[in-house]
This record gives structure tokens, sequence and C-alpha cells, in this order.
């Protein structure tokens, strides 16, 4: 069975039946621009398949898989952000470099959509609203994710500045959340999902001392690093559902380490 983003129908065949749908899938633009047709692709291709879930008569919950660029960006200054904070798309546009400016306005607006469609047609979204996702990984590509959080064993200095106060998931646990928030009975709209934050001086610390195999910058050599410092990511609200995390950044980094390797990354 096949389906197309931009055919939302074609997507009938595969939600017929059902009774929950994970939504993970959202259009990128590689090449770094504001794209409108991408956001507006990432909206009706979202919108489509809540329709679908509408139309199949037997869909009970929708779970959306959202982004920790939906929360993050506002200019808020603050030292850690909840559900309740949504991102600025005016503040992105005007203050971050384009790296990745798209994606933040995509999902921030996409999100946004697929919750107010839930709302105003009786159907249960729940979105998911990730960190930086860490682990092994089993797509043919190097993760964005995983490459950005490895740039201190990697070596790529453009990215040191991501991770000055870093709020990060292990993809295990980020799946197992999908799951348990279909589940869980009482779920309801926005729910933030990070098990760890930590400053770049505190994961060179911890990257130079697990893996001395690798050439890992000093706590001290980084402390010229300038950027914008982050807040980081509460998932108290997933936390009181009974939700608890199994990895920290140990098997995060351990998983993602060994997979580059075997894929050839390192």
């Amino acid at each position: 069975m096949s389906a197309d983003l931009s055919d939302p129908a074609s997507y009938n065949a595969a939600i017929e039946g059902c009774k929950g749908v994970f939504h993970v899938a959202t259009p990128v633009d590689f090449e770094n621009k504001e794209s409108e047709a991408v956001t507006e692709r990432s909206i009706s291709g979202a919108l489509g398949i809540l329709k679908a879930c509408l139309k199949s008569k037997t869909v009970k919950r929708v779970v959306y898989t959202s982004s920790a660029s939906t929360v993050m960006f506002n200019g808020q200054d603050v030292e850690v952000v909840d559900e309740s904070f949504w991102t600025d798309v005016d503040f992105v546009r005007e203050n971050l470099s384009p790296f990745m400016r798209s994606y933040m306005i995509s999902k921030t607006l996409t999100e946004r959509a697929a919750l107010e469609f839930g709302t105003q047609h009786g159907l249960d979204v729940v979105t998911v609203i990730p960190s930086l996702v860490v682990g092994p990984f089993i797509c043919p590509k190097f993760p964005g994710s995983v490459r950005s959080s490895l740039a201190l064993v990697l070596g790529n200095q453009s990215e040191y500045s991501l991770l000055l106060n870093a709020s990060m998931v292990h993809v295990d646990d980020l799946a197992r959340a999908h799951i348990f928030l279909l589940e869980y009975p009482e779920a309801k709209g926005r729910y933030n999902c990070s098990s760890d934050t930590i400053s770049l001086e505190k994961l060179s610390e911890f990257l130079g001392g697990k893996y001395p195999e690798f050439p890992i910058p000093s706590p001290e050599s980084l402390g010229e690093i300038k950027g914008m410092k982050w807040p980081g990511v509460s998932s108290k609200k997933l936390l009181d559902t009974g939700f608890e995390f199994n990895c920290g950044v140990e098997e995060m980094f351990d998983g993602a380490i060994q997979c580059c390797k075997e894929r050839g990354y390192l």
C-alpha cells in the first residue's frame, strides 16, 4: 500500500478500521529556506490525514509528532518551557539563522492547525513534542538530530552553539511515549517529551571521559562558544501521567555512536 502526503485521500485505505493513528512524518526543506510551499504541504497533509481519520468513523485518537522547536523560540528569558509556550514565528523569521528556520515555522503552524482541527471537529488529537532525539537509527541517511548531538565527536564546530543548553531524549523513550499517549485514557493536548538537559561543558566532560578514543574538545576550550542559550524542556506533564523514561544520556550516546560506527560515519 502506498500514499502521498500531497494526496490525503490516498491514506483512506490505510486508516480505515484503525482505532489509533500516529502521524510521525513531515516535509522538510533541505535547502534551509523558508518555503511557504513546505509549510502549506505540511499543514494540508496533516489536515488531510485528520479528515481521513474522521471519515473512518473508527479512529479514537490521533498522536501527532511535533517538535521542541514549537515551544522554545519566542524570545522570552526563561530557564524552562512547558506546553503552555508556543514558538513565535515572527521571532524566528527576524532573529534566527536560516538553519532549520523553515522546519521550525512549519512544525509550529502545523501543530496549531492539527489541534484546532481536533477541537473544531471533535477528534481527539494529542501532540508529542520531543527535544533533540538521540540514539540508534535505522533510516538510510544520517539523522540531523543525531548528527547535531554528536557535534563534539564529529568536530562540527558550526553546530557547537546548538548544544549550549541541549535538551534531549532517547529515540526508544520517544517511541514508548507515543504508544503510552495513544493508550492513556486521560491524555489531552500537548506533551513535551525530553528526559535530560545538559550544558555544552558538561557534555564535553561526559563524552571526553566516556569515549577517550575521540578528540573531544575540553570544557575550557568551549567557554568562548557564543550563541543563544535555549531554555530547557520540561516533561512534567508527561511524567505526571505515570510515564517513566528508561534511558539517560549514556544510553543515548552509546546507541548513537555504535550505530555511527556500524554505518561508517565514525
